[in-house]
């Protein structure tokens, strides 16, 4: 099955604050907060929520298309992210603007502060979905993750009207759309991603209840950080995945990407939902093992040691058939 993921694709600048975040606030003064947090390191790294998906798509052996908005600044990025695999033949390139950016700072209790600069992606707008589909054929699944506003709803509409499976992954945008935006988003949608955070917000923002989210999607997957994941179809209990366990988080940044590319994977392999949530966890776990969202390496040995540690053999089977290329 090939995958198109539409979105964000950024440089991001992390940084580490030594300290915590809610010391340095004040509860009777939060309605004129002016901070600065003295930052003890440094990483830029590429980013974007859409090429963190695709890179590890990449490195899972699929060749997923990818398709945002980036500046004339993008051409390392884009030798880079063909090299893991990634189709970037889809990617609009800005004559004026530049590529957009992630700016991050996590506190010793991982919290974290961000500001992103959306930059060329505002031009993803005019990405039209039908030329993609000329040149790549038939897709499987698109999924369409944050980006400009305007081009999560053109792009929702173009898989219905293409007759395209989606996946809507609204997550840091959803507090930039109004309530029909958000309900257009969701409405007959095959996959709906969020945290637990975003849950409440998509419920909050769109007006809904629950159930009458899930009358509207196939299937609605829930992270929980460490708690795991849950799994929730309409008329059906709730299915929970485990996380797997990491002895130490190093950076927190992009997890639910890592995630995202796992359990897309899983779908892609037709393996069970179960055991797609398993990988994803897998990947996420692998993730935070490193600084920065794509810096992270996949290796067929240690995702099934993850997996069996933490899960047992029951998805084995199903999983190493298609990890055979991993190393």
């Amino acid at each position: 099955m090939r995958i198109a993921i539409t979105g964000s694709i950024a440089t991001d600048h992390l940084m580490t604050f030594p300290g915590n975040f809610t010391d340095q606030l004040l509860s009777d003064q939060l309605d004129r907060v002016s901070l600065s947090f003295l930052a003890d390191r440094l990483d830029v790294r590429r980013g974007g929520v859409a090429a963190n998906i695709s890179f590890g798509l990449g490195l899972l052996g699929l060749r997923p298309v990818l398709v945002g908005a980036v500046g004339a600044d993008f051409e390392p990025y884009r030798v880079w992210l063909k090299q893991h695999g990634v189709d970037t033949d889809s990617v609009r390139v800005s004559e004026e603007l530049h590529t957009a950016r992630f700016v991050c700072t996590t506190d010793r209790m991982q919290n974290q502060i961000a500001t992103f600069y959306a930059g060329a992606m505002s031009e993803a707008r005019h990405i039209d979905l039908g030329a993609v589909l000329e040149r790549v054929g038939r897709l499987g699944l698109v999924m369409i993750s944050p980006d400009d506003p305007e081009a999560m709803v053109r792009h929702t509409r173009a898989c219905r009207t293409l007759g395209i499976p989606f996946a809507a992954d609204p997550s840091q945008q959803l507090a930039r759309l109004d309530r029909a935006a958000v309900r257009e988003l969701v409405e007959g949608a095959r996959w709906l991603f969020t945290n637990e955070y975003e849950a409440a917000l998509l419920l909050e923002r769109s007006g809904l209840s629950e159930a009458e989210v899930l009358h509207r999607v196939g299937c609605w997957i829930t992270t929980h950080g460490e708690a795991g994941v849950r799994i929730h179809r309409e008329g059906r209990p709730p299915l929970a995945v485990p996380a797997v366990e990491v002895a130490g988080v190093v950076d927190p940044t992009g997890v639910g990407d890592a995630f995202r590319a796992g359990f897309l994977a899983g779908l892609a392999w037709g393996v069970p939902e179960k055991c797609a949530a398993q990988l994803g966890c897998a990947v996420a776990a692998t993730a935070l093992d490193y600084v920065g969202t794509q810096e992270y390496r996949l290796y067929r040995d240690s995702l099934i040691t993850r997996i069996r540690n933490t899960y047992g053999v029951g998805c084995i089977a199903h999983l190493v058939v298609h990890l055979g290329e991993l190393t």
